[in-house]
């Protein structure tokens, strides 16, 4: 059934619907309301990159039919966009976005620690008890601000548990004013947060601690896989120029293979700084510095 509206779509998918999104430039909202974004439930999946005539998902183009989730709502510029472009929560691994653009959020809010409104920009993953653990495929993340985790935010924290999946995503441009220029992994308060990336880019995202991913956890879990990735040209104002990881208790892990490390600032440990002794597993690291 077509659809004029991606956010009605969503509001009425029941778990294992398919939604197939058409090229263009889609926003949450046409009001003004920064807390709009696109909320997608349990089981859903979402695929972007369709011109419109396809009967079925390998006919989709991702790079001639550029499917856009913009925060970009009411004047032009960056201080009245919505907070998260997406949001999750206590997602099952049924759920699915795939061959998105995800750009202009704008988590801005002076509110506290994990509160989606500062955390997130283009994306909020909400953990819950019995997890929450999307996939997310084929998706680039782009100009997103926010205080903590600019791209994404993984919230694991409070007994709350998330191991969302990311795979072939793109995550350039995004900056956060404290920490995780792209990604802030949270596994605090006795939480558990443990994500997966397998062949992601992190190109040229700031942040304080962690220009490309800032992981932390005090005495939760959060155990980090990087998976064939690459991390080019990020800065971290103070620490880890490509990953920063608050290792607390020592329950928070690095798990890396494969990965390449190229002109990150500043050069902590190939780029990696840990704040205590890191046990990572198949630590195999290229190293491509000039």
């Amino acid at each position: 059934m077509a659809m004029g509206s991606l956010t009605q779509a969503l509001q009425m998918a029941a778990p294992g619907t398919q939604i197939w999104v058409a090229s263009g430039k889609y926003v949450a909202t046409n009001g003004s309301d920064r807390n709009s974004s696109f909320e997608i439930s349990s089981g859903v999946q979402v695929f972007g990159g369709f011109e419109g005539t396809e009967t079925s998902i390998e006919q989709r183009n991702l790079e001639s039919n550029i499917t856009v989730l913009s925060g970009e709502i009411g004047k032009p510029g960056e201080a009245d966009n919505t907070y998260n472009v997406v949001v999750f929560s206590a997602d099952d691994k049924g759920t699915i976005i795939d061959g998105f653009t995800i750009s202009d959020g704008n988590a801005s809010g002076e509110v506290a620690e994990g509160n989606r409104l500062r955390s997130g920009g283009g994306m909020y993953i909400q953990g819950s008890a019995t997890g929450s653990n999307p996939t997310i495929k084929n998706c680039t993340f782009t100009k997103n601000l926010g205080r903590d985790g600019a791209a994404v935010y993984i919230n694991g924290r409070g007994e709350n548990s998330c191991s969302p999946v990311f795979a072939d995503c793109y995550f350039i441009g995004n900056e956060a004013g404290l920490d995780g220029g792209a990604i802030y992994n949270d596994g605090r308060m006795n939480g558990k947060s443990n994500p997966t990336f397998i062949n992601c880019t992190f190109e040229r995202n700031v942040g304080t601690y962690g220009g490309a991913i800032c992981n932390a956890t005090e005495t939760g879990v959060c155990n980090l896989t990087l998976d064939k990735c690459t991390f080019v040209e990020n800065i971290a104002l103070l620490r880890g120029g490509a990953v920063f990881s608050l290792n607390g208790d020592q329950k928070c892990y690095l798990e890396m293979s494969d990965c390449v490390f190229n002109g990150n600032y500043p050069d902590d440990q190939n780029m990696v700084f840990t704040s205590t002794t890191a046990r990572s597993k198949a630590y195999q690291v290229e190293r491509t510095d000039p």
